[in-house]
C-alpha cells in the first residue's frame, strides 16, 4: 500500500482512473471538525451525510428532500450558518436529533476536500476517533494507491489534519504486520505527517488546541467539549464511506 498525503483540496492532483495510475482509495480528513462530526452523525443514527462545497447546491438538494427527514448543517468561519439546523460540532449531532435523518452538510474546508476526490473508487472519511477503523478498512479492501487529503483552512496547511493523516498511516503500518502487507509513504508530506503523529500521539488535544484553527475556535467561544471529542483516539469503529456521489453512509 502506497500512501500519499495532500494538505488541502487545492493540492490534490487530477484524479485519473485506477488503470492509468490513479488512486483506488482516498481518505478525507478534517479533524476540527467536519469528519469528526460526520463520523458521530452516522454513529448516532443519521441515514446519510450529503456533502456540498456550495451552499446554494445544498439548498436545492435539501429542498427536494422531505422536510421531516432532513437537517441542514452549515459552517463558515467556524460558526453555524444563520438559519441552519446544525453547525459543525460533533457534540450537537445527538441520536435524538439526527436519528433516521439525512444531513445536508457544507463546511468551510472539509466538504471541498470531499468534492476533490469524489471520483475515487473507494472514498472514506477519517478522524482521530476512527483512525484505526479506517486503516483496517483500507487493508481489508486491499487498497494499493491511497490518497489522504486534509482540509486545511481556506487553502492553507493545518496542523491537526496532518496529525490525523499521520494517525491513519501509523495505524495502517501497525495493522499491516499481520497480513504481511507493506505500507509505504509515497511523498514527503506523508512522512512529515507520520513524524508529527509520533510527536503528539500521547497528547492529541494539546496539538489540536495549539493549531491555528484550534486557536480560532478558542477565540470564538468555549469549545472544550469539541476539543475533547475530536482528540479522542480510537473511540469509534464506524467508517463513513461514499455510497453514491457526495453521499456518505455508515459501514
Amino acid at each position: 500500500m502506497n500512501i500519499s498525503y495532500f494538505h488541502t483540496s487545492e493540492a490534490v492532483p487530477a484524479v485519473l482512473p485506477t488503470a492509468e495510475g490513479g488512486p483506488d482509495a482516498a481518505v478525507v480528513i478534517d479533524v476540527l471538525r467536519a469528519t469528526t462530526t460526520i463520523a458521530w452523525s452516522l454513529e448516532n443514527g443519521a441515514e446519510a451525510i450529503q456533502a456540498f462545497a456550495d451552499l446554494a447546491e445544498l439548498e436545492t438538494a435539501a429542498a427536494a428532500w422531505p422536510a421531516e427527514q432532513r437537517l441542514r448543517a452549515g459552517e463558515r468561519g467556524g460558526q453555524r450558518v444563520e438559519g441552519y439546523d446544525l453547525g459543525n460540532s460533533p457534540l450537537a449531532v445527538t441520536p435524538e436529533l439526527v436519528g433516521g435523518k439525512r444531513i445536508f452538510m457544507s463546511t468551510t474546508n472539509g466538504t471541498r476536500s470531499l468534492a476533490a476526490v469524489r471520483e475515487v473508487p473507494l472514498l472514506l472519511t477519517a478522524c482521530l476517533p476512527n483512525r484505526t477503523a479506517v486503516a483496517r478498512r483500507l487493508i481489508e479492501r486491499d487498497a494499493q494507491q491511497v490518497w489522504i487529503v486534509g482540509s486545511g483552512w481556506e487553502g492553507d496547511y493545518s496542523l491537526e489534519d496532518s496529525l490525523g493523516a499521520g494517525a491513519v498511516a501509523s495505524a495502517a503500518i501497525e495493522l499491516a504486520v499481520a497480513p504481511h502487507r507493506g505500507v509505504t509513504c509515497a511523498n514527503d508530506e506523508m512522512l512529515a505527517a507520520l513524524a508529527l503523529w509520533q510527536q503528539w500521539r500521547h497528547d492529541t488535544e494539546t496539538c489540536l488546541r495549539a493549531a491555528s484553527h484550534g486557536q480560532r475556535l478558542i477565540r470564538l467561544g468555549n469549545h472544550d467539549s469539541d476539543f475533547a471529542c475530536c482528540a479522542a483516539v480510537d473511540s469509534l469503529q464506524i467508517v463513513p464511506i461514499q455510497a453514491e456521489a457526495g453521499v456518505l453512509r455508515a459501514s
